[in-house]
């Protein structure tokens, strides 16, 4: 049999209908309303103490444009290709709907509520976006004061479009202090606004609108419970989560204001590092940061789910970076069994297989976007679940038999054996055929795959073979495998640091 994907969409719809269900019972919104303004400190599951955590911080030590200069000293000074563009890792890259196009279609497959979303909009850049759009052109939604000739007045008093997105006016003053000044972008759930706050010395700030629909509103109010109890968590602004300043409605519209970041690390790739990946040092103090931002989310009971480059954000100098987009997360008693759960470039393989899963999840994702991010490469560019378990396979050997019997869709991928079942298209008839692979070995080399062309220096060198080894240990297929948080965080790749004198030394690494 086929791998069932043609039954995704029915098994989505019925999860999304069980679950707008339970939100619906006690009227959920007024109670999470209320708890937001009356429960300033949240319960969190008892982890490991904030305070045990490892707080070195080197969002400082290391100058990102140089960097950029460094790495592409290393691609020119290694021998040229053949090629034209570089390959992917796996050889499979070319042809691959970008990860843009790919996290749409997941995005759809579980929502039905998405379908009806106006494809035709213009593509801006949204900070919290649910589908990364890079391009930057004209605001859609965006009047200014006086271009009101042209709505439909239809709408309930003319504020939002047909779509229930906010028709933001520049100029306008939101909440009586937030003057806006500036479109940021739109995506499934909102659209984000720049403005200026007068309550706060003209702050700069991200404002989130969500759209005027149920289904958006009450994510919107999970979202927020969710921000909540992680800014709550972390007072002193230490972990790298995105930070909420505080929230508002205006005109039946959630608003949540945020601080103002620059790029996600999707723009920010693309900008510096496009097919060949982000300087080391600049990986290192990453990886850091995102370890950190795990642990705090460990230690509040929440998953986020969607950990990829589009949800990670940085300052305008591209060195402190935050985790932002928490609209899929949940807490850890709530995490379903689907196998379409995080964008599938970045999704763990106990989801693939519907392995009961943890925080490991977000370790996994974190791990494929630091790989990304380095190689300019998307780590496993699979077309479907069964293809994104035979490149992990190529990676890192077959699953082990004890994590596939686990699994509530074993039967999609696995034989009675644990011998794979691998669903492809005959490149002769073009018919779906499936191949019993029972001795699947490893192909990639991990370390080939992360120099690429660069010519590295001794000190690069080291430092890249660190992160290999951090790299290994985090993508366990057995999720109970993994290196732990604190673990990984005392890993020699981000505890050994990349001296000055070494950087000048070797200016072009």
């Amino acid at each position: 049999m086929v791998d069932n994907e043609e039954d995704e969409e029915e098994i989505i719809r019925r999860r999304r209908i069980e679950r707008q269900k339970l939100l619906e019972v006690g009227n959920q919104g007024e109670a999470l309303i209320s708890k937001l303004d009356s429960d300033p400190n949240p319960q969190v599951i008892q982890a490991d103490s904030l305070t045990d955590m490892v707080t070195f911080d080197d969002t400082e030590d290391f100058d990102f444009e140089r960097f950029v200069q460094a790495k592409l000293e290393c691609i020119k000074m290694a021998p040229t290709s053949t090629s034209d563009q570089p390959s992917s890792p796996s050889g499979r890259l070319s042809g691959v709907q970008a990860p843009a196009a790919m996290a749409l279609q997941d995005k759809r497959r579980n929502d039905p509520n998405i379908s009806g979303h106006n494809n035709s909009k213009p593509s801006t850049f949204d900070m919290f976006a649910e589908e990364f759009e890079v391009e930057l052109h004209h605001a859609p939604g965006t009047m200014a004061l006086g271009a009101m000739a042209s709505e439909n007045h239809a709408l309930s008093d003319n504020w939002d479009d047909a779509e229930g997105y906010y028709r933001v006016r520049i100029g306008e003053v939101l909440d009586k202090r937030y003057a806006v000044y500036g479109y940021t972008g739109h995506g499934v759930f909102s659209n984000v606004v720049r403005a200026r706050d007068s309550a706060r010395g003209n702050l700069e700030v991200a404002i989130k609108i969500i759209r005027n629909n149920d289904v958006m509103h009450k994510s919107g109010l999970r979202e927020l419970e969710v921000l909540k109890k992680l800014n709550d968590a972390d007072p002193q602004d230490r972990f790298h989560c995105l930070r909420l300043y505080r929230h508002f409605f205006h005109k039946n519209h959630l608003c949540m204001v945020f601080e103002l970041m620059s790029l996600n690390l999707r723009e920010v790739l693309k900008k510096y590092g496009r097919n060949i990946g982000l300087h080391i040092a600049a990986i290192r103090s990453y990886t850091q940061q995102l370890l950190l931002a795990l642990k705090l989310m460990r230690k509040c009971g929440i998953l986020h789910a969607d950990i990829k480059p589009d949800n990670i954000l940085v300052n305008e100098n591209k060195i402190l970076l935050k985790l932002s987009d928490f609209g899929s997360a949940s807490t850890i008693q709530d995490n379903d069994i689907t196998p379409y759960l995080v964008s599938r470039f970045y999704r763990a393989p106990e989801i693939i297989l519907g392995v009961p899963y943890d925080y490991n999840v977000d370790l996994w994702s974190c791990s494929v976007t630091l790989f990304e991010l380095h190689t300019g490469q998307i780590m496993f560019p699979g077309k479907t679940n069964n293809e994104m378990l035979r490149l992990m396979m190529e990676v890192k050997g077959r699953i082990p038999g004890r994590v596939i019997r686990r699994g509530m869709f074993r039967a999609q991928h696995f034989d009675e054996q644990c011998n794979f079942l691998y669903h492809e298209v005959d490149k002769v008839t073009q018919k779906e055929k499936m191949t019993v692979i029972r001795n699947l070995q490893p192909t990639r080399d991990l370390m080939t795959d992360l120099i690429g062309q660069s010519k590295l220096s001794e000190p690069i060198f080291r430092k890249v073979t660190q992160f290999r080894d951090l790299l290994e240990k985090t993508l366990m297929l057995d999720p109970t495998r993994r290196i732990s948080l604190n673990e990984a965080l005392q890993h020699p790749f981000i505890t050994e640091r990349m001296s000055a004198a070494t950087e000048s030394a070797n200016p072009t690494q």
